[in-house]
């Protein structure tokens, strides 16, 4: 009787799945795929303004790359990093009571991720007083 409750549920809700994805497909796909494209386009021209700008801040292609690149990693890292430090914290004090090898774990991990954050957070700044005091 289980078995049979079980497979009834199945069978509704994968038929709710593919009633519900048709018609949605046959509301608005085209409308979405059009807005879709048009955000990617805006997006991607926007990108290119801004690497433009620090190519003309810089006055050098290759410096003005170096900027853009050191300045996305410089904000992708902040939230990868703080994820990685509390999954690390969680290693280190709810997993690591137990377990020694796993609360040093946690802590070298932590370490780690502060390092790199750090290095992320003080790389862009060096690199502008290196390339605009350095070199003039």
């Amino acid at each position: 009787m289980k078995k049979m409750v079980i497979a009834l549920l199945v069978v509704i809700c994968i038929l709710s799945m593919v009633i519900s994805y048709k018609v949605y497909a046959s509301s608005g796909e085209a409308l979405l795929e059009s807005d879709t494209a048009g955000k990617l386009i805006e997006i991607k021209e926007k990108s290119l303004k801004e690497l433009d700008d620090y190519i003309e801040a810089y006055g050098n292609e290759t410096y003005g790359f170096t900027a853009y690149i050191l300045n996305k990693i410089r904000f992708l890292s902040i939230p990868l990093c703080f994820l990685g430090i509390s999954i690390s914290a969680i290693f280190q004090y709810a997993l690591g009571i137990r377990n020694m090898g796993t609360r040093y774990k946690g802590f070298f991990a932590m370490i780690a991720f502060v390092t790199i954050l750090i290095v992320c957070q003080v790389l862009p700044f060096i690199f502008v007083v290196v390339v605009k005091f350095g070199r003039s």
